[in-house]
């Protein structure tokens, strides 16, 4: 969730020509990810809440790839928060996918 947070404070600052682009796809993949947690999580199934961490997890790779845009394109510094949040994220998910599995 505080990932969701940083990243609309973050794009609040890009150029509007990006409203309906990077803007509006960053803010998508970063609601995607906590909202794919919490989907999987409420369907009861180990097998599903599997699939859709690894859904999250995609979400937030496309999330990294699209702040490396932004840093590319100048509209960013990326923050080393966001970044690292980026990392701890991945690594609960990659941490909680392999525990899941374990018990299949």
């Amino acid at each position: 969730m505080q990932l969701v947070t940083l990243i609309y404070e973050e794009t609040k600052t890009f150029p509007d020509e990006e409203k309906f682009g990077l803007i509006s796809q960053m803010r998508r993949c970063a609601v995607s990810v906590p909202s794919n947690i919490a989907e999987g999580w409420g369907r009861m199934s180990r097998k599903n809440y599997i699939q859709f961490l690894r859904i999250s997890r995609g979400s937030l790779f496309e999330l990294e790839t699209q702040l490396l845009i932004t840093k590319e394109l100048k509209y960013s510094n990326t923050s080393k928060t966001i970044e690292s949040l980026i990392i701890e994220v991945s690594k609960m998910l990659n941490a909680l996918i392999s525990k899941l599995e374990e018990k299949a």
